[in-house]
C-alpha cells in the first residue's frame, strides 16, 4: 500500500546482507507491489519472481502465505502511519490539515492495497482486522495527544477546539475517521467533479461539526 521502497531488488543477492536486512528489502518490495493490487492478488510466487529468488527462500523468511500477507500489510500500515504523521512545526489545526492531506495522497497512490485492507477487515479477516484497528487507533489518537517535542503549541487539538476528552468525544472522533475513510476511498474511485482542495476543506470542517460545543468552520481550509 505504499510506493515507498528500496527499488527493484532483482540481482540484489550479489550484495551481502543480513537476514533481517534482506527480509526488510523483501517487505519493501511486497509493499510496493501491494500499492497496485489487492492483498489476495499478492502471492509468494509474484514476490519471488520480482525479487529474482526462489519460492523456498521466501518461505524461509515468511513461513507461509498467511505470515507473508500479514507481514506485508503490517509494513504497509506502518508506512501509512509514518507518512501521515503531523509535521513538527505549526499550530495544531495546521498540523491536522497537513496530516489529512498526506492521508488523501497516500490513498490516491496506494488505492488497491488500502481498499483491500479495509475490505478484508470488514469481512472478518482476523489478521487484517487487527492491523487495521491498530492503524486506525494510531491515526485518531493523534487528535488527543499532547506534543512534547518542542512544538510551539503542543496542546492536543481538542484543547484548541475547547472540547473535553471524554468517551463520547472519542466515539465521535472515531466516527469522523470512518466517514473520512469512506469519503476518500469513494472520491479516489470517482471524484465526481470535486477537486482535492474542496475535499480536504469539507473533511476538515466535518470534524468540529461532530464534536459538542464546536462551531463548524473552526478548522482552517486545507
Amino acid at each position: 500500500m505504499s510506493a515507498v521502497g528500496s527499488g527493484h531488488p532483482r540481482g540484489a543477492g550479489r550484495v551481502r546482507m543480513t537476514p533481517d536486512g534482506r527480509r526488510e528489502q523483501l517487505l519493501d518490495l511486497g509493499v510496493r507491489l501491494l500499492s497496485t493490487r489487492s492483498v489476495d492478488e499478492l502471492s509468494i510466487d509474484m514476490l519471488a519472481e520480482e525479487a529474482g529468488i526462489s519460492r523456498g527462500l521466501l518461505y524461509h523468511y515468511f513461513g507461509n502465505k498467511r505470515d507473508f500477507h500479514r507481514a506485508v500489510v503490517r509494513k504497509a500500515a506502518d508506512d501509512l502511519i509514518r507518512v501521515t504523521a503531523p509535521p513538527a512545526e505549526g499550530e495544531p489545526l495546521e498540523r491536522l490539515a497537513t496530516s489529512l492531506e498526506a492521508y488523501v495522497d497516500y490513498v490516491m497512490a496506494n488505492y488497491e492495497g488500502y481498499a483491500s485492507l479495509v475490505r478484508g477487515a470488514g469481512s472478518g479477516n482476523a489478521d487484517l482486522l487487527e492491523i487495521y484497528e491498530e492503524a486506525r487507533a494510531a491515526l485518531t489518537d493523534r487528535i488527543f495527544e499532547t506534543r512534547t517535542d518542542g512544538v510551539a503549541d503542543g496542546r492536543p487539538l481538542l484543547d484548541v477546539l475547547g472540547v473535553a476528552d471524554t468517551p463520547a468525544t472519542r466515539l465521535m472522533v472515531r466516527g469522523w475517521a470512518a466517514m473520512t475513510e469512506d469519503v476518500v476511498l469513494t472520491w479516489v474511485r470517482d471524484p465526481g467533479g470535486v477537486d482535492k482542495r474542496d475535499l480536504l476543506a469539507m473533511l476538515a470542517a466535518a470534524l468540529p461539526g461532530v464534536l459538542p460545543g464546536v462551531l463548524p468552520g473552526a478548522l482552517p481550509d486545507a
